[in-house]
Formats: structure tokens, sequence, C-alpha cells
């Protein structure tokens, strides 16, 4: 019997940007400890920052930034959503970003009916945010986008049936997509621990084996394996 990973891998998606990401659109960004340019960056300045990705992406000509699935990242460090006790320090993240401009529509990359969704709001969170349910040859599973605009919640009914490639939400501009330079968080989830409209999004070190458990690879669905 196929697992639910073997599933998704073996299902055919819409595009959840509207178009096919590919190395001709899309560059990844690294927000490890490993890129020095961190280092000189004022994350705690949204403005900031937003000109640091957006410069990337215009100086190689490019639509998205991608990257981030169980990245060890160096940017948490800018809020204190992400800031408990030092062993606990949340800073692996669990989906993957898409880094673009303001206003980018977002599709459905399957069918689905929004589970929960709500205004996340907060310096660092997720802003507001919708979590669709799916059901695929037997399985179960959620997937989650975060960082939107106000605008696709405001008129959201819990249950309202979400068709595969129909455009439901958009990227949502700073400071009300939770004060982070444009991007979807975009995360699968099997399991939603009984939470509704949000789900971590970042886990501590020693959380990382069970969330690897629950949040599959969502390049399963974006179609983009070079993260």
């Amino acid at each position: 019997m196929s697992s639910l990973p073997e599933t998704l891998a073996q299902t055919p998606f819409y595009p959840i940007m509207g178009i096919n990401l590919t190395e001709l659109n899309t560059r990844n960004l690294d927000f490890s400890p490993n890129n020095p340019e961190l280092e000189h960056l004022d994350l705690s300045n949204t403005a900031a920052f937003d000109g640091y990705v957006s410069g990337l992406l215009e100086s190689e000509g490019k639509d998205f930034g991608i990257g981030g699935y169980f990245e060890k990242r160096a940017i948490y460090r800018r809020s204190a959503v992400f800031a408990t006790a030092e062993e606990d320090f949340r800073d692996i993240h669990l989906g993957i970003d898409i880094w673009g401009a303001a206003g980018s529509p977002v599709f459905a990359p399957l069918e689905g009916k929004v589970h929960s969704f709500q205004d996340n709001a907060g310096f660092g969170n997720y802003g507001p945010t919708i979590i669709l349910e799916h059901a695929l040859k037997g399985f179960s599973f959620y997937t989650l986008y975060g960082h939107l605009s106000r605008a696709d919640i405001r008129d959201l009914e819990v249950g309202k049936v979400i068709a595969a490639g129909s455009e439901f939400c958009r990227l949502g501009p700073y400071p009300e997509n939770g004060d982070w330079p444009p991007h979807l968080h975009f995360q699968v989830m099997a399991d939603l621990l009984g939470m509704k409209g949000d789900f971590p999004g970042v886990c501590s070190h020693r959380e990382i084996e069970k969330y690897r458990r629950i949040c599959l690879d969502p390049n399963l669905l974006i179609g983009f394996p070079k993260n």
C-alpha cells in the first residue's frame, strides 16, 4: 500500500503560483547561518529586509525566491515569537517559502475545503493564514498558506470548497502579513494536532523528529525538488 508521500509524488498538481517554478524564474534564498550577508542586515527593519530579498531577485531577473524546508535559519532572531527558553529556540523551518511581489496570486494545488483560518497578527507571526483540508486516495492531510492579505480571509467560510487551480489568496504586504517581506509560507501536514487557523511553522532542534513525521516535503506539491 502506498504511503501519503508516495501518493502525493504520483499525483499531478496545479502550479501554486499559477506557473511552474523552474530555474528560469526562481532562485534559492539562503537564510541559514551559512549566509554571511545576514550578519550585516538589520532584520528587525522590514523595509531593509524586503529590499535585500527583492534586490536578490531583481539582480538575476527572477520572479520568485524559494527555500526553507527543514532549513536551520538565522532570521528568527528578529522576533520574540520564536524566542522561548534557549534549548527551545525555534529556528528549524517546517515549510517552504515562496518570496515574490505583494499581491501575487496563489492557487490551490488540488481540491480542498477550508478547514480553518485566522489572522495570526504580530511582528514575525503568520499574519492572515488559511488551512485547507484534502482527501486523496484514502489519505487526509492539510496545507497551510501563511503571510496572506487580510482581504483573503475577510469573507471566507469554514467548509468552503476550493477547486484545484482556483485562485483563493494572495501574497500579503507588510505589515499586515506578519511584517515580513512578501512571501507565501506553504506547509503540508499529515496531522494538525487539534489546532485551527494556526500551526507551528518553525520548531526547535529537540522537536525535529516529531515534526519531520508530521510536516511533509512541500516539494511534493509544488514540483520544485531543487531545495
